[in-house]
């Protein structure tokens, strides 16, 4: 006779309890932009479905990233455990307020993206896949900010920078083949010191759950071994984010793609790089970050120092928004080496600021060159005459690039230079205000040569009026903007000086979210509710 089997008890390995629709909507954000891309390619041959179809894909993101703030903010973070396997063995996407914030400014400009894709991205473009890979990319870029397990952060940045390399080469023009192969080298090694890290992270811990590390990481804290990963961690992360010095590959390659790509990757890609570095860092090894915080913050003065100075040594505009971006990431490294919440909340502010900002300024740029015919500074002139509007709203966003009230970008840096004056680092302080003149001085140079001086006429006539034997004639009338065009650039420039004019909400959701990280509690317990005090 068999002797009855022992009963197994599933809720020691499970999560029994069924999943609530707050959980759900955890994970929507990447299912969306997954099964946006697949319908897509299931449509290839069918290139004019594809443009309706990624905006109502992706301005249902908006609308569920919406939603997940709106809960985050309501109810404090929320874990949605894939495969109902417990923690810390199964993976966890876990969203608070730091995620959420920026999965939400992301697919906003996503969605502003794909409005100028219309006009930007040609056939060829359609059928090579761009529409398809925007959205795999934006899965890449919810996923990461939105994932609870280090492990599945890697799994995110490989699949957003699998779909990054497909828009680079977009077209495969010399030019763009040449900067994805120092765009693709770069980030390999960037990857490959990544899952080194976060191998020995493993072996540190025993386990790639955030919620889990963090309770343990105490126990370790100032430790070699400890010291070792942080220094890992930093420089895989500092090469993502593009931080001195190794940022070279982000000018030399930005530049070549679509000018709808380089928005993307300008307000998208490095800011994924910054994310990491304040989750790890901030909310999984604080003391550490603290140890070196003094080298931190001298890569970050550096970074925005040389990036602003960079800027002013490029004739290309396309270029010399790529140097502002890298300028644009020193800031934000200087609000993780301060520590804090109100450095950290400044660091989220300016994250949040520079990825609608950035990808405005791509867009801008575009439409300089659109009208004036190249991108190089010493053959546009005359902007101003030909497209005043657009010379008005050009100007609002570099005062905002430069950190110039009443904009958005001058509330981060204010309170930058607060928090590094309150700890006495009067040197990193001087290095946001030189960084901030030094952008103002490139962005007066920009709009002088490009927007303020007269344009001359070509040609024939240009030889008649030299000589005086004839009247000035004007250069041809500028084709009209289409709604496509100046859509985008509208609702990104809406956010930026709304943001700059009430800059109160954002503040204090920013403190709230730089809370978070610095006191995971919470985080902490949507992982493991059964740790809570009875």
């Amino acid at each position: 006779m068999a002797t009855p089997s022992t009963p197994i008890d599933l809720s020691l390995a499970l999560v029994m309890d069924p999943a609530t629709a707050g959980q759900w909507l955890a994970i929507l954000p990447m299912g969306l932009c997954l099964g946006t891309g697949a319908l897509l390619m299931m449509i290839r041959h069918r290139i004019t479905w594809h443009p309706p179809v990624a905006l109502a894909g992706l301005a249902l993101l908006v609308l569920v990233d919406v939603l997940l703030l709106s809960k985050v903010l309501a109810d404090g973070p929320l874990t949605m455990m894939m495969g109902r396997w417990r923690p810390p063995f199964g993976i966890a996407i876990t969203v608070d307020l730091t995620g959420a914030l920026l999965a939400l400014a992301a697919a906003i400009v996503a969605f502003a993206a794909a409005l100028y894709a219309e006009v930007d991205i040609d056939n060829s473009g359609r059928r090579y896949g761009f529409y398809p890979l925007l959205m795999v990319l934006m899965a890449g870029v919810s996923g990461a900010f939105l994932t609870g397990d280090i492990f599945n952060l890697y799994v995110w940045f490989e699949v957003l920078l699998i779909s990054s390399f497909g828009l680079l080469i977009l077209g495969s023009e010399r030019e763009q083949i040449d900067g994805a192969l120092k765009y693709a080298v770069l980030n390999l090694i960037a990857t490959t010191l990544f899952l080194i890290a976060v191998g020995y992270l493993y072996a540190i811990f025993g386990t790639l759950n955030m919620a889990d590390i963090a309770l343990k990481a105490p126990e370790l804290s100032g430790s070699a071994p400890l010291m070792t990963l942080s220094a890992l961690f930093v420089f895989a992360f500092s090469m993502k984010a593009a931080a001195f010095p190794v940022n070279f590959w982000l000018p030399a390659s930005y530049h070549t793609p679509r000018v709808v790509v380089s928005a993307l990757f300008a307000g998208l890609l490095t800011k994924v790089g910054v994310y990491a570095l304040l989750r790890v860092m901030v909310m999984l090894l604080p003391i550490e970050r603290e140890a070196l915080s003094l080298v931190i913050a001298i890569v970050a003065a550096l970074t925005m120092i040389l990036g602003a100075m960079g800027a002013l040594a490029q004739t290309d505009i396309r270029r010399f928004m790529g140097y502002i971006v890298i300028a644009g990431i020193g800031n934000m490294m200087a609000g993780i080496a301060i520590g804090g919440e109100a450095a950290i909340g400044a660091a989220i502010f300016y994250a949040l600021h520079s990825i609608l900002l950035m990808t405005a300024l791509y867009l801008v740029v575009g439409e300089a060159a659109r009208i004036g015919g190249s991108f190089s500074l010493a053959k546009l002139a005359g902007l101003w005459t030909s497209a005043p509007a657009f010379a008005a709203l050009s100007l609002a966003l570099f005062f905002a690039a430069s950190g110039l009230p009443p904009f958005s970008g001058f509330w981060p840096k204010a309170l930058l230079v607060k928090a590094s004056l309150d700890i006495g680092a009067w040197w990193l302080a001087g290095a946001v205000l030189l960084s901030g003149f030094l952008c103002t001085i490139g962005f007066g140079r920009l709009f002088l040569l490009a927007y303020w001086r007269p344009a001359l006429a070509t040609g024939p006539e240009a030889t008649v009026a030299a000589s005086g034997q004839g009247t000035f004639v004007p250069p041809p009338p500028v084709p009209r903007t289409s709604l496509w065009r100046s859509a985008p650039i509208l609702l990104l420039s809406v956010f930026v000086v709304w943001f700059g004019l009430f800059p109160d909400p954002l503040i204090v959701v920013s403190q709230q979210a730089a809370a978070g990280l610095s006191n995971p509690a919470a985080y902490i317990l949507s992982v493991f509710p059964e740790k809570a005090a009875p």
